[in-house]
């Protein structure tokens, strides 16, 4: 025991960058800081790691606690430590990227934590080094949507493929060419079209697609193969 006793304990904390996408733009969940220090400043949504938690338990906690949503996407995507990082004491965080759909979370939640979404495009200054975690978290999102099943969890179950594409135009920042995008899709049978067609927001009926994440292990499993 001396050797724990003998050394520093310090505060450990997870932060999330839940990520949402509406209305053809990238959103990232901020939260207007309700207690002190720094009252009043913007910040990602976080909190500390309990004595009986894991971490992976922690993120999921905080995350549920903050929009309502449990089952969650989340991953973990980097530590920060600096010595000086958060100016009330010294708190080692784990930052956690989280992607959902906006509409299905609860937005008297939000109100009692006052949390607001904010364009990934026009974020405020925020807290201690949370710009930094959410350009990490950004770049890995940019990096895998391509190669991996993520961005998927940001739009509704059935989805249109111009839906799909203005998705993947808010993650990299910059348009698409529809054919191209629409023949690269077609080559992934992972998404699958429906019998469904959506006829609010289409006037001709736009044919609706579903992730089969059965299908995309399968054929992660083959590519490893």
């Amino acid at each position: 025991m001396t050797y724990y006793s003998n050394n520093p304990k310090f505060h450990v904390a997870v932060d999330c960058i839940i990520f949402g996408f509406q209305r053809g733009a990238l959103k990232v969940l901020l939260q207007q800081r309700p207690f002190p220090p720094h009252e009043g400043e913007w910040s990602l949504m976080g909190g500390f790691v309990q004595a009986n938690e894991d971490l992976n338990t922690a993120a999921t906690r905080v995350c549920t606690e903050l929009t309502g949503l449990s089952n969650v996407y989340m991953r973990q995507i980097g530590t920060f430590g600096s010595v000086s990082r958060d100016s009330g004491d010294r708190v080692i965080s784990v930052a956690y990227l989280a992607l959902l759909d906006i509409d299905r979370v609860d937005s008297e939640v939000n109100r009692q934590n006052n949390a607001h979404w904010a364009d990934i495009n026009d974020l405020p200054a925020l807290l201690f080094d949370h710009n930094q975690m959410v350009s990490k978290a950004h770049r890995y999102l940019r990096d895998s949507i391509g190669s991996k099943p993520v961005g998927f969890q940001m739009l509704p179950t059935l989805f249109t493929l111009s839906q799909l594409q203005a998705l993947y135009e808010a993650i990299i920042g910059t348009q698409l060419d529809k054919r191209n995008f629409r023949k690269r899709i077609s080559e992934m049978p992972f998404i699958e079209k429906t019998e469904f067609v959506d006829k609010q927001n289409s006037r001709r009926g736009a044919a609706l697609y579903r992730f089969n994440y059965k299908d995309f292990a399968l054929c992660e499993q083959a590519f490893r193969l």
